[in-house]
């Protein structure tokens, strides 16, 4: 499985103030426990007040149909179940293919989709588009489940779901024990705040019994960002940062070449301007700068949420060299989002926003 670093925002997809300080990449701070009990469409773990314990259940069986339509996956030679995936919160064993998914979290919903699969129903939150860009169209007539507040247990079990994919959501071992009471649950797969997203596939891609589709799914995406770097050697060594500049007077700004928001321009043979980099003395992930200093943002490539505000009013943006080069992304909070917790659908989107100032730096290197 591949575990390249990622490292981002958990708190990003509960406020609008994205790329803000979170800086903590110690699992403890994720999960109440990491040592949740073994789960099964027949075993799942009782709830408890945050500490492991396991129970047995009824067996969890699905329906026969469904409000919406699954396509079906033809059977792959190497499909064997049980299937048992080891997880943060312990292990999940699939006895059978599961049919009624729901997803509680865009990556894990983006994983779905690209298995070529459509869940029985997602969880978003306020802050969140009904559908991101990437998604259009393929969640038309699927549930939507607000989890702005909390997790909605009652509304998840009355959809009788045979799977259930969470990752942030789930505050502590209470939480996932709740969940796998309903049905077989998946969690956080590692120690990193985001898991990286073929991991996710490749784990789904086991789960419905079609691994061959999981490694087509992933190189697929890995081959659009190779042909990317390809296309453009320029690219090797230039740099680039990203800011949130949120109203009033702080700048936040990535300082961490593991962030989540990092791995997809590590890929392409680009590096977090080391500027920044080096003004993270506490090593946290982050730097906070003043609007003063907003000519620190001297990378070959930036990328800003401006939250709302009229670029014209921030001085020093105009004058930045990304900007004059007309490599400055003035990214809305959904792209942010594909950024920070990149998932398969996400990553070629953003391929395609960016390019234009991906090939304006290449050709000026190549100059």
């Amino acid at each position: 499985m591949n575990t390249r670093p990622l490292r981002t925002l958990s708190c990003l997809l509960a406020a609008a103030v994205t790329l803000a300080a979170c800086g903590n990449d110690d699992p403890a701070s994720t999960s109440a426990s990491t040592s949740g009990a073994d789960q099964s469409a027949a075993s799942a773990p009782a709830e408890t007040d945050g500490i492991s314990a396991e129970t047995t259940a009824d067996s969890v069986t699905a329906p026969t149909s469904s409000d919406v339509s699954v396509p079906a996956v033809e059977e792959a030679e190497t499909s064997t179940f049980p299937v048992t995936i080891e997880h943060r919160m312990g292990s999940t064993t699939f006895e059978a293919r599961p049919e009624r998914i729901v997803s509680l979290n865009v990556q894990w919903t983006d994983a779905v989709l690209a298995m070529g699969e459509v869940p029985v129903a997602y969880m978003s939150s306020a802050a969140e588009p009904t559908q991101y860009p990437w998604q259009a169209g393929l969640l038309d007539g699927v549930e939507q489940i607000d989890g702005t507040d909390s997790i909605p247990f009652e509304t998840i079990a009355a959809l009788e779901p045979d799977l259930i994919l969470v990752t942030f959501a789930v505050r502590d071992q209470n939480d996932y024990d709740l969940l796998s009471a309903i049905a077989p649950t998946i969690g956080m797969l590692g120690d990193l705040q985001v898991d990286p997203w073929d991991d996710q596939v490749e784990v789904l891609g086991r789960v419905l019994g079609d691994p061959g589709a999981a490694t087509a799914a992933i190189g697929e995406v890995d081959s659009d960002v190779a042909t990317v770097a390809a296309d453009l050697p320029g690219l090797e060594g230039a740099t680039y940062t990203f800011a949130n500049l949120v109203p009033g007077d702080t700048i936040y700004v990535i300082a961490d070449p593991d962030d989540g928001a990092s791995a997809l321009f590590n890929e392409l043979g680009m590096v977090l301007d080391p500027d920044i980099v080096a003004l993270d003395e506490s090593a946290i992930g982050r730097v906070e700068i003043s609007y003063e200093q907003v000519g620190l943002l001297g990378a070959d490539l930036v990328g800003v949420l401006l939250n709302g505000q009229d670029p014209s009013t921030i001085v020093g943006l105009a004058e930045l060299p990304s900007n004059q080069a007309g490599t400055l992304i003035e990214f809305e909070y959904a792209d942010i989002v594909g950024l920070n917790t990149p998932t398969p659908l996400s990553v070629p989107y953003l391929l395609d926003l960016i390019r234009p100032s991906l090939d304006t730096i290449a050709a000026e290197a190549d100059d």
